[in-house]
């Protein structure tokens, strides 16, 4: 694992919440150790179409729980890919393009084409050192696999993200966010490397188009828990738009059928949770 110089930012002081927020699609607000983060942007409106590449649209079936102005100041973005529904035009008119987005190298060569200057792109494995203040936080990009081979050739990079917040001897809080990842061999390293997971953001929803499978269904989320053993999984990416065949209620039933459900937890859009209590009653 290679750590990359550290990003800083000039802020300092406690982040007033230590929560996470689903806004909708793969977005979530984390605000944690100090750090306000952001992933996945999606704020398009019931109607408006995501652009998912090679003339391929999906008009979004729900709205996002909070508008992109109504975001509090945030420290860094993550962003499992660059894809329509991930990194909307929205995000791509209205965020500071000097903000810090972590990212896939081919992500962060897309978004600096867009003109955001602080786009940093990781390889597998690859680590990121973030500090504010005294508070740290490492960012490691962990592997993803959007597409069965050789389709995943045509379509954007992706990768899964560990947020590891305070010391690296002993972190407060490690959060694992999936990305657009089918089931796959790698997955399986993550474990081995960080065993002592607290939380996961698992992107769900069967993503299919022309056919391809392209993101965990519900059976493959149940598996992902298996590999990945976290404390706590919360189910995100799912039921947004109509390429997302997978409904959240698939998943539901193979956690039950799985004994899994003391290990899940359900949050509805605008739906926020205290990462301190949630931590301290695990």
């Amino acid at each position: 694992m290679e750590a990359t110089e550290p990003l800083r930012r000039t802020e300092t002081g406690e982040a007033p919440h230590a929560s996470l927020l689903f806004i909708g699609t793969a977005t979530v607000l984390i605000r944690y150790g100090g750090f306000t983060i952001l992933t996945d942007p999606n704020f398009l409106h019931r109607g408006e179409e995501a652009r998912l590449g090679y003339g391929v649209r999906s008009a979004r079936l729900t709205d996002p729980a909070l508008e992109i102005d109504e975001l509090p100041r945030l420290d860094l973005v993550v962003l499992s890919h660059l894809h329509g529904d991930h990194f909307d035009q929205v995000a791509q008119e209205r965020l500071d393009r000097d903000l810090p987005i972590v990212t896939t190298r081919q992500g962060a060569v897309g978004l600096e084409q867009k003109g955001f200057r602080r786009a940093r792109g990781l390889r597998r494995w690859q680590r990121l050192r973030v500090t504010k203040g005294d508070q740290e936080l490492r960012i490691t990009s962990l592997p993803g696999q959007h597409s069965p081979a050789p389709v995943g050739a045509l379509l954007p990079q992706v990768m899964g993200s560990l947020l590891e917040f305070g010391p690296e001897a002993s972190p407060s809080l490690r959060v694992y966010i999936t990305g657009d990842t089918l089931i796959h061999r790698r997955l399986h390293e993550i474990p081995r490397r960080f065993p002592s997971i607290d939380l996961a953001l698992v992107h769900l929803g069967g993503t299919r188009i022309l056919g391809l499978k392209l993101t965990m269904d519900g059976a493959d989320g149940v598996e992902l828990l298996r590999i990945v053993r976290p404390g706590t999984a919360v189910p995100i990416h799912y039921d947004d738009y109509p390429v997302f065949r997978s409904p959240l209620e698939e998943f539901t039933r193979e956690v039950k059928a799985a004994g899994l459900e003391d290990r899940v937890r359900y949050l509805r859009r605008g739906e926020s949770v205290s990462l301190g209590e949630w931590r301290e009653g695990r």
